[in-house]
Formats: structure tokens, sequence, C-alpha cells
């Protein structure tokens, strides 16, 4: 790839011009496969039909859409267009969502058929025009596609241009949207294809939400990065999952911990389903080291973890491809970009001392839309993006991550890390999943809470659970507190929500 591809529309069009027939994405479900030169071609009449209904280079076009081929072709199709795409979680609730479609000032909005009545009623009253284009996501084509006449195509966009909004989900208070544009969207993209050695001949496959920030830059752009293609299920089946990555001969496969949490749950595939599988990439929360084992054991498939921000354009950290050079329990060093760990100040720490991690680089935001106030507190004044994430470096540069500052558990002045506490549940053989919380104590300002959910079948209770985490963590880690739960609440990226989970110790 070229060092001048800085546009998700060079991109397309170098890959276009270098490989117009061999395939970007295909469907499981055995609909006809979108090769390179269909995308470039394809980008064309999208960009012309979202014009004809309004949309202008530099507007914003909402997708309240499941995945999906034509989901795939005008998400790209508007980029390459000039256009900024603004894909809208479909697990928001309502209010969340309407206020999205409100703040956006999207022009107009494409909506699965499913969702055309709900989104209507969301636009209604709020004041401004939006067009609304009801698009199937596994149609052939958008509608009046095939009337679109040939216009002078627009320019090219800047590197600079703002091609994508997406909102983050945080546990409090409003969401706030991400502008990142065609730069940032494209140098991350050619990081992630370098960090993993990825190449034409590689297929990944693309169980996660393209409103969700790993899927659009991992799944859907890395391979534009590096010729590679796509297989899109409707969504993701930890039932069906070796037989969709079999059939579609995928070479990788890009989950987050709570989908490696079903896998472990179901039946060992057979040999020939996982054979093709080079590495499994593990994003967007952490990996529980007991799970990371557990899965490496049973599938004989190597994970390489990773994690990164909306606001980074998804990875800023990734394990090495080797196995051998790999960290159990790190993110990884830092990829396509620097990071540090500083103080309270804003000063680094030493290798070893824990403290917030900083990252700067080509795939750190623009900032948040119509937000000056939070963009502002987001970045140090020298340019370092706030992760907001606790951790430490290593000697070796492999980072850490303990926690979220605003989610670290105060017992008695003495900070403890929520990911110790869920760690240490997680070593118990009844455990499936765990999260810790700070629980207000009159004693000690923070008690620890426990969230426990136990595996199908298995039994536990609360004293042997304690005595378990007496021997693991002694005494003053010891959570106080133990709840049994069904599910732990998360948000679109597999993250718990920890905060959620306060009203459960309410007495």
């Amino acid at each position: 790839m070229s060092a001048e591809a800085s546009t998700v529309h060079a991109l397309i069009e170098e890959q276009a011009a270098r490989r117009p027939q061999a395939v970007y994405a295909l469907s499981t479900q055995d609909s006809a496969p979108l090769t390179y030169a269909d995308l470039a071609r394809g980008g064309r009449t999208v960009a012309a039909v979202l014009q004809q209904h309004g949309a202008r280079p530099g507007d914003t076009v909402s997708l309240v859409m499941p995945n999906g081929l034509q989901t795939l072709r005008v998400l790209l199709g508007a980029m390459r267009g000039g256009l900024c795409v603004n894909p809208v979680n479909l697990l928001s609730q309502p209010d969340q969502m309407r206020y999205v479609l409100a703040h956006s000032d999207c022009r107009v909005v494409c909506v699965a058929p499913e969702w055309e009545e709900r989104v209507r009623t969301m636009l209604d009253g709020i004041g401004r025009p939006v067009n609304v284009l009801v698009v199937d996501p596994d149609a052939a084509a958008l509608p009046g596609e095939a009337e679109v006449t040939a216009t002078a195509e627009a320019p090219a966009p800047a590197p600079d241009s703002v091609a994508l909004l997406m909102y983050t989900s945080g546990t409090t208070g409003l969401p706030k949207g991400v502008m990142l544009s065609q730069r940032n969207l494209a140098a991350n993209a050619q990081a992630i294809s370098a960090e993993h050695e990825l190449g034409p001949k590689d297929r990944v496959l693309a169980v996660l939400p393209l409103y969700h920030i790993n899927a659009f830059a991992v799944t859907m752009l890395a391979p534009l990065a590096h010729g590679g293609s796509l297989a899109i299920p409707p969504k993701f089946s930890a039932g069906r999952f070796w037989e969709q990555a079999a059939q579609s001969q995928c070479s990788w496969i890009n989950v987050v911990p709570t989908m490696i949490s079903y896998l472990l749950e179901g039946a060992k595939p057979p040999a020939e389903q996982t054979a093709r599988i080079r590495f499994c990439r593990s994003a967007s929360a952490a990996l529980p080291p007991e799970h990371h084992r557990a899965f490496e054991q049973m599938f004989g498939i190597g994970i390489v973890e990773t994690m990164g921000l909306t606001e980074t354009a998804a990875p800023s950290f990734s394990n090495p491809l080797d196995p051998a050079a790999r960290k159990l329990g790190s993110v990884g060093r830092a990829s396509g970009c620097e990071a540090r760990v500083v103080d309270a100040v804003l000063v680094e720490v030493p290798d070893g001392a824990t403290g917030e991690l900083v990252i700067r680089g080509p795939n750190v935001m623009l900032g948040y839309y119509k937000n000056e106030e939070a963009t502002r507190a987001s970045f140090t004044p020298d340019g370092w993006l706030r992760t907001g994430d606790l951790g430490h470096r290593d000697a070796d540069g492999f980072f850490f991550v303990t926690g979220r500052i605003k989610e670290l558990i105060i017992k008695g002045g003495e900070n403890i890390a929520p990911r110790e506490i869920d760690e240490a549940l997680l070593q118990h053989p009844a455990v499936r999943d765990a999260a810790a919380v700070g629980v207000p104590d009159r004693h000690y300002g923070q008690e620890i809470g426990a969230c426990v959910m136990l595996r199908e079948g298995s039994a536990c209770t609360e004293q042997e659970l304690r005595e378990h985490c007496l021997r693991t963590l002694g005494r003053y880690k010891t959570p106080g507190h133990y709840r049994f739960v069904d599910e732990l609440p998360r948000g679109p990226s597999g993250k718990v929500q920890r905060l959620k989970l306060l009203p459960l110790f309410d007495e």
C-alpha cells in the first residue's frame, strides 16, 4: 500500500486498480460476493443516490442497519464520496438513539426495513429536514440505484475531512460523538495490517456489528490496506461460528472477550473447521487470563490480545504475532502510535508504576462533535489523548490495564483494581464470569462488591466464594458482598459497565 493512501477513498481506488476481480467481502448467506471493482464502481453510485436524497460532500449520513453486504457498500461508498458516516448503535435505548440522530446533524438516514417506523417517529419534531432511505442490508443495490444517471464525481475528500462520527456509550451522561478523519481511518487500517502481517490471501470472519469501532476499523477497513477480504454473517452465533469460519475459508478471527466466553461454553469443533485459522484477535475489553489459556488449549488457536478506543479508531495496543513474544494479561505494546503512563499531574511515571494511559499518533481523533469542553478535557496540554484507563508499562514496553479511573475501588485509602478481583473469582471452577465494583461503606469509604455468573449446571455458595478469595486475594481484598447474576451489563464493545451493578448492592 502506497504512502499516499491517506484516505479511505485512496485505499479503495488502489485496491480496485491493483486487483479489481479479487473478493473484498462475501456473505455467509451465499449471496454474490463483492469484488474490489464492485466496491469502487458501487461507491460512485452510492454517493450519487445519497446526493439525490440531499447529502452533499461534508454532510453526515446516519445508518440504522444491521450487518450485511449492502451496509458495507453504503458505509464505504459514502466515505469514498466525501461524506461523513454515523453508524448508530442498534442496542441504544430509544432516547439515546433519538439524541444521536438529532445531535449528529445528519441529512439522510439509511434504515433497515424493520427500523423504519421507529426511526421516523424519532425524527418527528427534530427541527430539521432529514430524508429517510429504506435499505435492505442484504440487497444487491440501493433503492433507485439503477436509475442514477452518471454525474461528475465529487473531488476526492481531503485527508483531514471528517469521515466517521461514532458516538461512545458512556456509563453516565449523554453519548459523545467522536470525530475521526479520513487520515485517522487510513492510518489505522495500515497499522493493523502491518501489526498482524496480513496479506491478500487473508480473510477475517466479521461477527462484530459495524456500528462498533472494532468491526468498523479492523474487519471493514483493514482489508482495504492489504487487499484481503471479510466474510460477514448476519450476527454472531456461537453455535455456527466455527462452521461459518471454515465454509468461508477464513484465516483469522476478530472477537471480543464476551464471545470467547460463549465459544468456551460450546462444543469443541472438528479439527478441519479450525485448521486454516492463523490467529484469534481479541479486543475492546480486558481478556481474563483464565479464558485466554482455556481458549488456546481448547481450540489450538493463539490469541493476540489488543486494545483501543473509539477515540483512537480502534486498536492502539497489540501483542506481537509471534506467540513466544506475547505476554498473558497484557494489551501489548503501542501499535501505530505512541503511548505512555502519567500520574495525576500528567507527568510520566517510571516503568512498573501505575497511572493513566495516554496516547499520541495519527489514529487519534480530531475531537468530540460540538463539545469543545469535553475535547479539551480529553487531551493533555501537549497533545496526548487521556484514555481514562489505569495501568502500567513494563521494562519491555508492554502495557497492562488494571481498570478505569472512575471504576477504581478505594477501600480505606488503598487503591484496588476491580480486574484483580475479577481474575481471582474466575479461577474458581464454578464461575463463568465476574465483575467487582466499589460499594459505599461507612467504615472504609468503599467495600468490594462482587457480581458472579455461575457456569451452567454448577453450584456454589457465597461462603465457598469467600473462602476461595481469602486464599487467592488475602483478607483485605476479599469482597465483602456477593451477588449471583444471570448476566453482566455490557456496552457494545463488550466492556462490563460496572457502575450499573451498584443498585444490586442497595440495602
